[in-house]
């Protein structure tokens, strides 16, 4: 574990993240929990994501909607000693590639991105997935269980990958692997992960910090 972690610390970790404002995150939780409620179940995975980097030990980046400079994503920044970013103007693809293409710009170093809807990732998972980067892999995916991912890595920046994906879709992963087939990049996958999108994904949430907490 301490080569990962004297490695992989060069690699940053950039996380996709929304203001918790009520009707605008998480609407697919309010049937279950009203507005507000989503909103407050949002901030908290949001949270719990930005703890898990900061427990990795990697570098942590953050990508901010609608802007770095909304007070809730100031006061990140101020206890998570962060750089905050603007997230563009597009789709999720163009939004995510254009942290690679900003980071590639500063950096010769991969880059790890994330969401903040999977409350099961752990720093372990973060180590690994930089680790691959260092070796072999010119790119690493953590599959969602929903046919989605919860994490992609990459060397350097990869347009193409972002491009004609149905975002949001059971079919996003197996797009992306043809993609990755016509790219010829060397990728893994670590193992599926599950996040939180609609009411039973929440309860299911709910078990998952009870048992946390009871062992």
């Amino acid at each position: 574990m301490a080569t990962v972690r004297a490695s992989a610390d060069r690699v940053p970790v950039a996380v996709v993240a929304r203001a918790p404002v009520a009707g605008r995150a998480k609407t697919r939780l309010s049937p279950l929990l009203g507005p507000a409620g989503a909103a407050r179940a949002h901030r908290q995975l949001l949270l719990r994501t930005l703890q898990t980097v900061q427990a990795s030990g990697l570098p942590l980046q953050l990508w901010c909607e609608p802007s770095a400079s909304h007070r809730f994503f100031r006061a990140l920044q101020r206890v998570f000693a962060c750089a905050g970013h603007d997230q563009p103007p597009g789709d999720l693809g163009q939004r995510m590639h254009a942290a690679f293409a900003a980071h590639a710009g500063q950096s010769d170093a991969p880059l790890l991105l994330i969401g903040t809807d999977c409350p099961a990732l752990e720093p372990q998972h973060l180590q690994e997935a930089a680790q691959r980067l260092l070796q072999a892999d010119e790119a690493v995916f953590t599959p969602a269980e929903d046919g989605g991912y919860v994490l992609v890595g990459l060397r350097r920046p990869q347009p193409a990958l972002f491009e004609a994906i149905d975002w949001g879709t059971d079919r996003v992963m197996a797009q992306t692997r043809a993609r990755l087939g016509q790219l010829g990049l060397r990728y893994s996958e670590m193992p599926k992960l599950w996040d939180v999108d609609e009411p039973a994904d929440w309860q299911r949430w709910r078990a998952f910090e009870l048992a946390r907490h009871t062992r």
